[in-house]
């Protein structure tokens, strides 16, 4: 019996993952769209009821979050993230 790795050429399973990779990416980008949106909520509540428009103890355990299911590499893209949804401070 022969499996579906033997059944396709390289170059389909190359085009066959990329597919899936660019739909991952779809739904990367509205996931970092809606975190964004609800960013926003938070800031505008915070500031609004007199507070600072960033919790720097708050960015602190998104980082760590990061870095914890990432590696290393989750800090600078959590950083990413956070810019993109707060602004630069």
């Amino acid at each position: 019996m022969m499996t579906p790795a033997t059944t396709t050429g390289p170059e389909q399973t190359i085009a066959d993952a990329r597919t899936r990779i660019d739909a991952l990416d779809d739904r990367i980008i509205g996931l970092i769209q809606e975190r964004m949106a609800v960013s926003t909520v938070v800031q505008q509540t915070r500031i609004a009821s007199g507070g600072r428009r960033v919790n720097l103890s708050r960015e602190m355990e998104i980082l760590g979050r990061y870095r914890e299911a990432l590696g290393k590499p989750g800090t600078p893209l959590a950083m990413t993230l956070l810019e993109l949804c707060r602004g630069r401070i």
